[in-house]
């Protein structure tokens, strides 16, 4: 397939194949600055408005600490606040999404809470003395959306808006009218495993073990698949499939039912495409439905992996059945995934463990922990430091590379 519409970056010559230090993957100290410096100040997706249609629905997300309520108000607005209640601090929902017919109550001493977010009134107001409800709303969290998908920041941060961010992907998305998706019924999907993010997102920035490592998505599209690597973090992987010589049952059948799709460009008729964002997101596409997909760091050595998945409306009985068999072949490679990134994890407490040495297939890895050590450049050290603080060591060097121009 040629005449691809991204503008990629080409792989420099010469580059440096080494990879972060191994003390970055088990570094407790490490792991409070990312939270601070990178999950918490950068755009995390949480859903989609397909996710809560109706006014009262809602999205919770967790995250290091931080608790969201994404909720649609009774104006139809989409709003992200801070799931906390401004008495005490307890959650105001509890679960991964639900429904509050017309006002959020407080589980804990039944403060009510309107659908935008400002308080109607506190159990025994006037046990407070004067209260004035305007200064007691659940507080806001930034938000934007971007083709029907929603995101949210806690901190403010490096990245630009969404819209902004996004703009490589904006001409995919609305071809494919991610706007208009659906949820896909009992298909959203956590697994927990005892390794550090990085491992999980080293193994998915990078096509080269695809062909030992996932022989379903090598009989699907393998000799066609490629890394294009864009701007800002951004990446596309893409590969196309057709009825061949596929021996697995999922895959023979997967690319013999799969209806065509004309209404599409001709880069994405056929294609399994994925869109990652920088840190810890990937938006999974075909030509039956979507998702997306996400790292949720619990610990230096612990990752929660989510997912959501989608379908389009009015899916025809071969497109659903398409999407199921899809899903099949996700759901070996997925698990494949996992245990590849067990054992990278495990690697990195090894002494005999000397280090990356990257392929060009590779590169898309090299880009990530580059865009980590712009942020963190204490990641470009051998050794984590010893003689201070490392969140004070970061400072220093980034104290000197600003210095340095």
């Amino acid at each position: 397939m040629t005449g691809l519409p991204y503008d990629t970056i080409a792989i420099p010559n010469g580059w440096d194949r080494g990879g972060l230090p191994a003390w970055t993957y088990h570094s407790q100290a490490l792991f409070d600055l990312e939270r601070d410096q990178l999950f918490l100040t950068h755009w995390q997706v949480v859903g989609h408005v397909g996710n809560i249609p109706a006014a009262g629905d809602w999205l919770s997300f967790d995250m290091l600490g931080e608790r969201a309520v994404i909720m649609r108000g009774q104006d139809g607005v989409v709003r992200a606040f801070h799931n906390l209640c401004r008495h005490r601090g307890a959650r105001v929902v509890d679960g991964s999404k639900g429904h509050c017919k017309g006002a959020i109550v407080c589980p804990f001493h039944g403060w009510v809470y309107n659908l935008d977010g400002s308080l109607r009134g506190a159990a025994r107001p006037s046990s407070f003395g004067e209260l004035k409800r305007e200064d007691f709303g659940l507080k806001p969290i930034e938000m934007e959306m971007f083709q029907g998908f929603i995101f949210i920041r806690f901190k403010p941060g490096p990245q630009p808006s969404v819209s902004e961010l996004l703009a490589p992907y904006e001409t995919d998305f609305a071809a494919y009218g991610l706007e208009k998706l659906l949820p896909a019924r009992n298909l959203d999907w956590t697994a927990e495993l005892p390794v550090n993010w990085k491992s999980v997102r080293d193994v998915d920035n990078e096509g080269y073990h695809v062909a030992l490592a996932h022989p379903g998505l090598q009989e699907l599209y393998g000799r066609t698949y490629r890394d294009l690597h864009l701007k800002d973090g951004l990446s596309v992987s893409i590969g196309w499939f057709d009825e061949g010589a596929a021996r697995g049952w999922s895959v023979k059948n997967y690319a013999r039912i799969s209806p065509p799709r004309p209404d599409l460009p001709l880069h994405l008729q056929k294609a399994w495409t994925y869109y990652g964002l920088f840190p810890n997101a990937v938006f999974a596409v075909t030509p039956e439905g979507a998702q997306f997909y996400q790292e949720i760091p619990l610990g230096p050595g612990r990752t929660r992996l989510s997912g959501r998945m989608y379908r389009w409306p009015n899916e025809s009985r071969a497109t659903r059945l398409a999407r199921y068999l899809a899903f099949r072949i996700d759901r070996f490679t997925s698990a494949e995934d996992q245990q590849l990134s067990i054992w990278s994890n495990e690697s990195m407490k090894s002494e005999a463990f000397e280090g990356f040495h990257l392929s060009d297939l590779e590169y898309g890895l090299r880009r990530h922990h580059d865009g980590l050590r712009k942020l963190m450049p204490v990641m470009t050290l051998p050794a984590e430091p010893s003689d201070r603080p490392l969140p004070r060591a970061n400072e220093e060097l980034i104290c000197q590379s600003t210095a340095s121009f």
